[in-house]
């Protein structure tokens, strides 16, 4: 049994073409993982590398505590069940199951207790000593999992073991692949296009498309809250609908126009709306489930539902559900290809409707998808990264929370009287504090709650872990240099080498390796360089390289820079430097204008990056410890 981690995995093949871009995963022991996307994403090839039959261009991959970049198959205790079953014809179905162990040398009454326990649990003992001409696909399938479970296997790939197998034993066997993995009580990692094996299997999902993850999360999360308009639409059937639209702000509403039709955007949306500039012409795209949308009968509570009138044009009766199709654009006859005014209903099959009938159908404003008209990502936040606040300034006050702040030149500098809209990273708001607020909602988001705090007329969002349990009045606490003030962009507190390591170099037994960046050497430690080295080799040395460092984490490594000037935020001062026309921030340690001064990196926090070929080699993004960015501040 073993967890799996995977760091900025890549696959890069020799004409330059990215099947794989930058996979992150860690994955836990006994997990039950499945890869989702439409052919040619990615998903095959990244398992196929996790396997060893596909060599890794740059990344880490680690099976339990060891790195296996290097290691064969055959020594990476895994078993992987591909799509076509690959049994030797000539051989009985208890050969094809022992076949792996003979080679291996296992005594022969081992091999005989695994096989039977295997064949026992894929409940095949009575097929033994056919062959595979005559058994079915299903009972094939089963001899391929009996032969990847007698090897007892730190964790099983399947690389969509079902998809030769018709509707109905395809269903059958899911239901036995999740009890085989409850009974073995290891990883599994398994890999299909067809979105109900991954929603009906996996303890989590992950997403792909075009050789990038779109989302990694549990079913309920990836079905409720996907993350961009891709992921929405390919999971979910029938699939959602998707209309393009603006905003039209009439006085305190605020409406999602069509064109064809308007729906409301209901207030409860409005703190979790990413950015939160709505203005009237604003495109988005508005999303809804066929299962979200009703046929509409006066009995319904109208105040989180809006009506629509509906033409209907195709209805497929399922049995228990019925799928209806109509047009919600009553006045234009649209041709066979435009679907752009099409609604699909999916409902019970008790309603009766018919073909060519006019019906009002109900949208239920709550359950509404918003994504971004050019990046298509999802505009709702689930955890809101930030939030947006009123608040009024006044010569040198800042009027916000029922509070006024006396504003530290650095944010006076940037703004002026009169009303301004105040962000805020919701990682920025603590317990406790000068500001104080009421209750008015609790999620419950995976393994934290996201408390809702109503303070004056904005509402903050307070994040604690499970087992912190609030109600009522609370206080709370926000840095200002934290605040996003008028637009301004935070102040970054990280800086971007270029580099490259000196021709000569060679990785060392236990010696350190250096990179050269402006007129400096610097040291790289040995764990480092080796990671390095085990993604590119030889090839690292004529490799121009970044390496993106965290300016707030104090290091071994270091250079000298000029202070060329001093930002006051009250409770934090910043040294703004520069470092061969490199300009970013530091925390102020009694520094003055003109100052030469040492600044101290960290390797073991920078993102070291392939600049040629656009790849990860080490490390994670550095976290913006402040969470400002005034690289516009003076």
């Amino acid at each position: 049994m073993a967890s799996l981690s995977l760091k900025h995995i890549y696959k890069v093949y020799d004409n330059g073409f990215k099947a794989v871009n930058d996979f992150s995963m860690d994955i836990a022991d006994k997990e039950f993982i499945v890869f989702v996307g439409p052919s040619g994403c990615g998903k095959s090839t990244t398992l196929r590398m996790i396997a060893g039959l596909e060599e890794i261009t740059a990344g880490e991959l680690k099976i339990g505590d060891v790195v296996v970049n290097n290691y064969a198959p055959k020594d990476r205790d895994i078993a992987m069940v591909f799509q076509s079953y690959a049994l030797y014809p000539h051989m009985t179905v208890y050969d094809n199951i022992a076949y792996s162990l003979k080679i291996s040398k296992v005594p022969k009454e081992e091999i005989d207790k695994r096989v039977r326990e295997a064949a026992e649990s894929l409940n095949i003992t009575e097929y033994l000593d056919r062959k595979p001409k005559a058994l079915s696909g299903g009972q094939r399938q089963r001899v391929a999992l009996g032969r990847a479970i007698v090897r007892n296997p730190k964790v099983f790939l399947l690389d969509e073991p079902l998809s030769n197998l018709d509707a109905k034993l395809r269903a059958s066997m899911r239901s036995e692949i999740t009890k085989l993995h409850q009974r073995l009580q290891t990883t599994f990692i398994y890999v299909t296009h067809d979105q109900v094996e991954a929603m009906t299997m996996g303890t989590r999902i992950v997403v792909m498309r075009s050789g990038f993850v779109q989302q990694i999360d549990t079913p309920k999360n990836i079905y409720n809250y996907p993350a961009n308009k891709f992921v929405a639409g390919f999971i979910g059937t029938p699939q959602m609908n998707f209309y393009d639209a603006v905003y039209d702000v009439k006085e305190d509403n605020i409406y999602l126009d069509m064109g064809f039709a308007k729906i409301r955007l209901l207030k409860d949306f409005l703190p979790k709306i990413k950015d939160q500039v709505i203005v009237s012409g604003k495109k988005v795209v508005v999303g809804v489930r066929p299962e979200n949308i009703y046929l509409y009968n006066d009995k319904m509570d109208s105040d989180k539902l809006d009506i629509i009138d509906a033409k209907v044009t195709v209805v497929e009766a399922l049995g228990s559900e019925t799928i209806v199709y109509a047009d919600l654009d009553l006045e234009n006859e649209r041709g066979i290809t435009d679907n752009s005014t099409e609604v699909r209903i999916k409902m019970l099959s008790n309603f009766d409707v018919k073909v060519g009938e006019t019906v009002k159908i109900a949208v239920d404003l709550e359950r509404i998808h918003l994504f971004d008209a050019e990046s298509e990502e999802s505009v709702i936040q689930r955890i809101p990264d930030v939030f947006s606040s009123d608040a009024n300034i006044e010569g040198n006050k800042l009027s916000i929370y029922g509070k006024e702040i006396t504003l530290p030149e650095a944010v006076l500098s940037q703004v002026h009287d009169g009303y301004v809209s105040v962000n805020v990273p919701t990682a920025a708001v603590e317990l406790g504090g000068k500001y104080s607020g009421e209750i008015v909602h609790k999620d419950v988001v995976d393994t934290q709650n996201l408390y809702w705090i109503q303070s004056g007329k904005s509402i903050v969002f307070l994040k604690t872990p499970l087992d912190v349990n609030l109600e009522g009045k609370v206080n709370f606490d926000i840095n200002i240099a934290a605040m996003k003030l008028s637009g301004e962009d935070y102040v970054a507190h990280r800086i971007n080498l270029l580099a490259k390591l000196p021709v000569q170099a060679v990785l060392p037994s236990k010696e350190q390796l250096q990179f050269k960046s402006n007129d400096d050497l610097f040291n790289v430690p040995f764990d480092i360089a080796q990671k390095m080295f085990n993604t590119k080799g030889k090839k690292l040395l004529k490799t121009n390289i970044s390496v993106l460092f965290n300016t707030d984490n104090d290091g071994p490594l270091h250079f000298k820079a000029k202070v060329l000037s001093i930002l006051d935020y009250g409770d934090f001062k910043y040294a703004k430097v520069d470092y061969f026309g490199n300009q970013f921030f530091v925390v102020d340690k009694g520094y003055n204008s003109g100052d030469e001064i040492t600044v101290n990196l960290d390797l073991d926090d920078a993102l070291i990056t392939d600049e040629d070929m656009n790849i990860i080699l080490v490390g994670q993004e550095p976290r913006r410890l402040q969470k400002i960015d005034n690289s516009k501040a003076e």
